[in-house]
């Protein structure tokens, strides 16, 4: 009788549970793909050959949702006051959107570093625009890599 379409969001009620962990996995996981992809043999197999392939679509599935996370934040979660707290937040948001495409085309590992830094800065305007300090650390798997975290508080 009645046709509902399918409808994607992060939350269009305003739950204010935004935070830019998944996309750093992410953004860990192009690195870590990209790594994997440079292992390959240079005369490639039929079975090289089809690993590469479900290595290629997942970087880029993993970049696609890290420009799907860092939009859904900067468009839903940054309103005027965390904007005039962070004006650079459109140009660090580009920048991360930027290097996603070009981790998506390409397989230099670089480019996922760089992805990754943009990431971290835009990790940092945010928790920096909640008042809260954030952290390196060093991710406990490959490609270990250093990702900003919150300082969070004990229960």
């Amino acid at each position: 009788m009645f046709k509902i379409p399918i409808v994607q969001a992060h939350c269009d009620i305003p739950c204010k549970i935004y935070d830019p962990a998944t996309a750093q996995i992410a953004a860990l996981s192009v690195v870590r793909l990209m790594d994997i992809i440079a292992e390959l043999t240079k005369c490639p197999d039929k079975n090289d050959t089809a690993q590469l392939t479900r290595l290629v679509t997942q970087k880029e599935a993993h970049a696609a949702l890290v420009k799907h996370e860092v939009t859904t934040i900067w468009g839903d979660y940054f309103k005027q006051p965390q904007i005039e707290k962070f004006p650079d937040i459109h140009e660090v948001t580009h920048q991360v959107m930027q290097a996603a495409s070009k981790c998506k085309q390409g397989i230099a590992r670089k480019d996922g570093i760089i992805l990754l830094e943009q990431l971290n800065c835009f990790a940092e305007m945010f928790w920096h625009s909640k008042d809260i300090s954030t952290h390196h650390v060093v991710a406990p798997y490959p490609p270990a890599l250093a990702v900003v975290h919150p300082y969070l508080k004990d229960a």
